[in-house]
């Protein structure tokens, strides 16, 4: 989503660093280069103008003027300052200190809000939390399949409102929260009414079920897609009912990324997590100095760690040090090692979190075909098991066989084969040198 963003912030950081030292002439022109990258990424005027003149301030100041490299005082400045523009540090989600916490999910029609019902279950399910989902909707009864059908396919309970419940919304909800605590579920997630746009009437909806359940945390879900209109209806919802914290979906799409910029400084709350996918696992926590870093293209290693340490086996992952260390890697142990980096991620996504500077550059900015990752998985499992083990076996015949039996063409058959060739002449050249260099 911020790839222009980040494109012309780095022109920026380039400009600045190509100078000896910090001046009123060239700072002009560096903040110039910054509005422009944060007007085109559809940041609201105001939180432009007003994080404008907190870099020029900072920037200008004497400490910066004196130290030996004004540049790099000013790229931190401008890291820290959008950092406190999306929030500052990741702000936990709260639960009540007795049970059952209530989690309240606001927001328009179509942003996502009871896909995120879903997504948020599972991640406080993973926290060691038993969820509870229920959708309350007085005009739309209908709106409960759609929860109910995520519910079921997640695992999770689904405390159906029913007709007869619902000729009766304040008996309802007190029945619900009856329900909830004598079964003892925690938190009770519950998914509201969706509107086209913000009225009247949904907001009373709102405030009566706010002022029964008395929830922990109202959240409210926006598109970050729509960019300025997520953050217009956020303003909205916390006028007339109040919020406590933001959930932004579909960061993975291609907008230019106002709404994330603007929305913490707008309606003075934090974004606590990210949709960046459809899937269930596709939710992540949001932290405002990682995603400020990897805005201006100086990576987010500390993400890419956690999900390594989320998905990876550990044993797995030892077996197989251990044979690279002996020169015993095969295919198929090539193909266990595409199947569990495809379990973090695409490698684009995954390559996207390393530093656009430094020894890392190229790598960060590598075009990855994920596709074709998944090809070469299937050719490998086409493949006998004398094949996977020594892939010198593959003659014209086997080759053709293989062929037929994944779907793909001969020459991607070679391509793979010729690249794990080229692997392991890379581990074996780092074996030797090693050996010689314990011989010194």
């Amino acid at each position: 989503m911020f790839d222009q963003l980040s494109e012309r912030l780095e022109r920026m950081m380039k400009f600045l660093r190509g100078e000896v030292k910090v001046t009123d002439k060239n700072m002009a022109e560096a903040l110039k280069m910054m509005r422009l990258a944060f007007l085109e990424a559809d940041v609201n005027y105001k939180v432009v103008r007003d994080f404008e003149a907190r870099i020029k301030e900072k920037a200008l100041g004497e400490e910066v003027l004196r130290s030996l490299s004004p540049a790099q005082q000013v790229i931190k400045i401008v890291r820290d300052e959008l950092a406190g523009i999306l929030g500052g540090q990741q702000k936990p989600l709260l639960f009540s200190s007795r049970p059952p916490s209530v989690i309240m999910l606001v927001g328009l029609q179509g942003s996502g809000k009871t896909t995120t019902c879903g997504k948020l279950a599972r991640w406080v399910a993973g926290i060691g939390k038993s969820p509870l989902l229920v959708s309350f909707d007085l005009k739309r009864p209908a709106a409960q399949e759609q929860l109910k059908t995520i519910a079921t396919s997640l695992g999770f309970p689904f405390y159906e409102m029913t007709s007869a419940r619902m000729a009766s919304p304040k008996e309802a909800l007190k029945e619900l929260l009856v329900h909830t605590a004598n079964r003892g579920f925690d938190p009770l997630i519950v998914d509201t009414a969706g509107r086209l746009h913000v009225d009247d009437e949904l907001m009373e909806e709102l405030r009566l079920v706010r002022a029964i359940l008395d929830p922990t945390e109202v959240v409210y879900v926006g598109d970050a897609m729509t960019g300025q209109d997520a953050v217009r209806s956020a303003q909205a919802f916390e006028e007339k009912i109040g919020l406590t914290s933001v959930i932004l979906t579909k960061l993975d799409g291609d907008a230019r990324g106002g709404a994330a910029l603007s929305i913490v400084a707008v309606t003075g709350r934090p974004i606590k997590f990210i949709g960046v996918g459809e899937k269930p696992d596709k939710f992540e926590v949001f932290h405002p100095e990682r995603m400020a870093s990897r805005i201006l293209g100086l990576g987010d290693i500390l993400s890419l760690i956690e999900k390594a340490q989320g998905e990876a086996d550990v044993a797995e992952t030892e077996e197989m040090a251990r044979k690279l260390r002996k020169q015993e890697f095969t295919l198929e142990d090539f193909k266990k090692q595409i199947v569990q980096m495809k379990k973090m991620g695409s490698l684009s996504d995954l390559l996207g979190h390393l530093p656009q500077v430094g020894p890392f550059k190229n790598l960060a900015k590598a075009q990855v075909d994920d596709l074709k990752i998944a090809h070469f998985a299937a050719i490998i499992d086409s493949m006998t098991p004398e094949e996977r083990e020594n892939p010198r076996v593959l003659n014209g015949s086997r080759r053709a066989r293989i062929a037929r039996g994944s779907g793909r063409p001969v020459n991607e058959i070679n391509q793979l084969v010729r690249q794990f060739q080229e692997m392991q002449k890379m581990m074996k050249r780092s074996v030797v040198q090693k050996l010689l260099g314990g011989l010194k």
